[in-house]
């Protein structure tokens, strides 16, 4: 029998520019919209660490993150 000791997610998320805005405006609602993930994951208790926050000249945000999966413990991987 095997059992999950530890899991854990590493992704790269791009908040990218919504078309058709100007692009001052279309980066600050790139920046809410990466504020609201960050609440979310807050608000759902989720373990996470902030690997890589990259701006990019676009304006848009690249964003590398470690994140708990499913509620298994993380281990040694969010040190």
């Amino acid at each position: 029998m095997k059992r999950i000791k530890a899991a854990c997610l590493e992704q790269t998320i791009h908040f990218e520019l919504k078309e058709g805005l100007e692009p001052s405006r279309a980066a600050e609602l790139a920046r809410e919209e990466l504020a609201g993930y960050k609440a979310a994951l807050e608000r759902k208790r989720v373990k996470y660490k902030i690997v890589e926050e990259t701006p990019q000249p676009d304006g848009s945000i690249l964003l590398k993150i470690k994140k708990q999966y499913n509620f298994y413990s993380c281990g040694d991987y969010l040190r």
